[in-house]
């Protein structure tokens, strides 16, 4: 596939030693453009052609960072609404 040998091309005048192809893209579309940036795994679904969830997530991983992102956003959503009763 011509797309293929273009970005080993590209690889080996950046230095990559990793092999780059564009199933690759799709994973670091899927992972670090969008699901990191917050947007939902069925958004994510469809804006890579998806009909079933459970293909995106192949492509789509839940990364520490954003556990982390998400921890965060709801401590902030529900900080003070609930207390302990001892």
């Amino acid at each position: 596939n011509e797309l293929n040998r273009t970005l080993k091309r590209i690889a080996a005048i950046c230095g990559i030693e990793r092999k780059l192809v564009f199933h690759c893209g799709r994973h670091t579309y899927a992972t670090e453009i969008t699901l990191s940036h917050g947007v939902p795994l069925e958004t994510v679904s469809k804006m890579l052609g998806h009909s079933r969830i459970s293909t995106t997530q192949i492509y789509a991983k839940v990364t520490d960072d954003k556990i982390d992102m998400d921890t965060r956003s709801l401590e902030e959503k529900i900080a003070g609404r609930f207390s302990v009763a001892i």
